[in-house]
């Protein structure tokens, strides 16, 4: 069974999607970008962007029952090299013991003030594998 998360994000049913979708044991999490989505605010940091959309995945995570320890593959889109140092300063502080599969990749993203991504893929119980 299929089963379909939201964040709350008001973008999830504008553009029709969800921020996670569980199939079995595997949980896609969409990319993610740094709204703080209680407040509807987007940061100008990257660090501060960062770490809110790791929050946001670790809330739908948890919800799909699964968290951060769980996740066999991250994708990190960012808008510049400029934000290189930030994204892998939070990823690291995140994944560094955990060590996904990960792919980074420079794009733009779809609107300025966004400036990183983060799409991931776990596997409920991986941590214990």
């Amino acid at each position: 069974m299929v089963r379909r998360i939201s964040s709350g994000s008001p973008f999830e049913h504008k553009i029709g999607f969800s921020r996670a979708v569980v199939d079995g044991d595997m949980v896609y999490v969409s990319g993610t970008t740094g709204y703080d989505y209680a407040t509807m605010q987007m940061p100008e940091d990257a660090r501060a962007q960062a770490r809110n959309a790791f929050a946001t995945i670790a809330r739908v995570l948890e919800e799909a029952g699964a968290g951060l320890a769980d996740v066999v593959c991250a994708r990190y889109y960012i808008a510049d090299m400029a934000h290189y140092d930030a994204m892998v300063a939070v990823a690291g502080d995140v994944f560094g013991d955990i060590r996904p599969a990960a792919t980074m990749v420079v794009c733009g993203l779809t609107t300025p003030e966004m400036k990183l991504e983060i799409e991931v893929t776990a596997r409920i119980g991986a941590r214990n594998s």
